[in-house]
């Protein structure tokens, strides 16, 4: 399967959206039209690409937007860039999203004592290269992290990208300590202080701070898979967000999206115009 996207308004501004097309040149959701799944039998999944790895820009997948593009997540009236907590520079790993998954803000997870935070579950790719946004890759789970964000969970994948040359070489969680020493700690400590410097709480995390295996992060994505398919069914939309699709629901569903209709949520939104300069004060490191 293949996947292309098409910028619309001005990069670092509000009006900015990144729209996903499928191999037809037809606009489609990231969120719910492009399959978890990349090789079921060998437990390969998609993955999104919001924010590159070393950026700042708190890119992410529109929820309750007509057709889920990618846009800049707002505050307070402002865009939202991640700080630099010392020693890092923005995302420290391609950081997204895998499709065709929920985060049930009603239901209480049995091991975190939280309830979802209303997204598909979040993943940090850790291979070589670094992505761009939009990109659509697949993905070997390696392990995961139960953080704890303000009450809710909010899991965090960890995983390589098939393509990557090391990819070979790590196959749980136990191979990124070995093979790639001080990232798994680097990562807890980037998510447990990376809201300080917007005066928020550290994060929590479950499991004494410790990363759970393959097979654990494995059953944590199909579970939330489970509340995605439950979500798609449902008329009312859940935790307001948008549910209408182009390839899972059929036409006579309230989320079937037409052809039509994803055409005219495109051309309302601005054409892609120039990139705005990003805030000097977005380069500042602060020291925790």
């Amino acid at each position: 399967m293949s996947f292309t996207v098409e910028e619309r308004g001005n990069l670092n501004s509000p009006s900015y959206r990144l729209f996903f097309k499928n191999a037809e040149n037809k606009y489609i959701s990231p969120f719910h039209d492009i399959p978890m799944f990349a090789d079921e039998s060998q437990n390969i999944f998609h993955m999104v690409v919001e924010v590159p790895r070393w950026t700042n820009a708190k890119m992410e997948i529109a929820t309750k937007d007509l057709l889920n593009p990618i846009k800049q997540d707002v505050k307070k009236g402002n865009l939202r860039y991640v700080a630099n907590v010392f020693p890092h520079k923005g995302y420290i790993w391609n950081y997204g999203a895998i499709p065709q998954t929920w985060e049930n803000p009603a239901h209480t997870d049995a091991d975190t004592g939280c309830c979802g935070d209303n997204d598909p579950i979040d993943v940090c790719e850790i291979g070589t290269k670094v992505c761009s946004r939009g990109d659509v890759i697949k993905v070997k789970v390696l392990g995961i992290l139960a953080m704890i964000d303000e009450g809710e969970t909010d899991w965090k994948v960890i995983a390589i990208n098939v393509e990557d040359p090391e990819a070979k070489a790590l196959n749980n969680i136990a191979d990124v300590q070995h093979l790639k020493p001080g990232l798994l700690e680097a990562t807890v400590s980037w998510f447990r202080k990376y809201k300080v410097p917007d005066e928020k709480p550290e994060n929590k995390f479950a499991f004494n701070d410790e990363f759970k295996d393959k097979d654990f992060a494995i059953e944590v994505i199909k579970s939330t898979h489970n509340f995605w398919k439950d979500l798609i069914s449902k008329v009312d939309n859940v935790g307001g967000l948008n549910c209408k699709n182009t390839s899972v629901s059929t036409g006579g569903s309230a989320n079937c999206c037409t052809a039509e209709d994803a055409n005219a949520a495109v051309n309302q939104t601005c054409p892609c115009g120039k990139e705005e300069p990003i805030p000097s004060s977005v380069d500042k490191w602060f020291y925790v």
